[in-house]
């Protein structure tokens, strides 16, 4: 999410450092209308296939069928940079309590992508996956406060994530 997420379907695994070596559950359930909508991307660990990418921000919103439509965009080289659009398609493992998520941008690819934690009031998020190599820092806002972007590094941290792996990333 903000991830141009999760090709995990694929072999990235090898060339993306493990982060996390013991990747943690879930720690909140998830009310899934209160995720939906726009969330920026404030860090995350480096990934191929998000490479050079600037102002990462996600859509989601809910399809007729009840998976969860996925816009994922970035502007290449820079906040001046092309803008590049990824859509995909969620759907929300059984028994997760929404917090789980397996994720295809190309089909019949699907990846991971957990809510490890969020704000009561969903004003941030961290996703992860159970690798360890994948992470994202999320917010609402492009711009949050430094009270809450220490909060949600600190929690990051709690859950064991290297935060010196951590790629801020630029906003507008």
């Amino acid at each position: 999410m903000a991830a141009f997420l999760l090709c995990s379907g694929f072999s990235l695994f090898e060339t993306v450092q493990v982060g996390n070596t013991f990747a943690p559950q879930p720690a909140t359930s998830v009310e899934l209308n209160r995720y939906l909508g726009r969330w920026y991307e404030l860090g995350s660990y480096p990934a191929p296939f998000q490479e050079g990418c600037s102002a990462t921000h996600a859509d989601y919103s809910l399809n007729t069928d009840g998976s969860i439509r996925v816009l994922n965009s970035c502007r290449k080289g820079g906040l001046s940079g092309k803008e590049e659009i990824a859509e995909g398609r969620a759907e929300v493992v059984g028994g997760s309590n929404n917090t789980k998520l397996r994720v295809s941008f190309f089909c019949p690819f699907y990846g991971d992508y957990w809510v490890l934690d969020h704000a009561p009031d969903y004003s941030w998020s961290i996703v992860g996956e159970p690798s360890g190599r994948y992470l994202w820092l999320l917010s609402r806002s492009a711009h949050p406060s430094k009270s809450t972007l220490k909060r949600i590094e600190g929690r990051a941290r709690e859950m064991g994530y290297d935060m010196k792996l951590l790629r801020w990333t630029e906003q507008p």
